[in-house]
């Protein structure tokens, strides 16, 4: 299931600078978990939905390159993100 426009301009304003920043790094992490975490509970019930499966797997290696990048670039912003948002690691 998809966010709807609200739960994305909730993240947005939360984690970016403004409401239309949705291309800070934070922000991209912020809504890739969302997604993430929504999708999850899916796979529980329907074990062989491979399809969706692969789009889970495509945005959890998305999220890990900007975790990746953001370690690189801001150690303190990469760590005050995934404990605000419960990512281990």
């Amino acid at each position: 299931m998809a966010l709807t426009k609200e739960q994305k301009n909730q993240i947005i304003t939360k984690y970016g600078s403004s409401e239309n920043d949705s291309g800070k790094t934070d922000v991209q992490i912020a809504l890739l978990t969302e997604n993430i975490n929504q999708l999850t509970p899916h796979f529980s019930k329907h074990k062989k939905d491979h399809h969706s499966r692969r789009g889970l797997l495509k945005m959890v290696g998305k999220r890990r390159r900007l975790l990746d990048y953001l370690a690189k670039k801001n150690i303190t912003r990469y760590r005050s993100l995934i404990q605000e948002l419960g990512i281990r690691r």
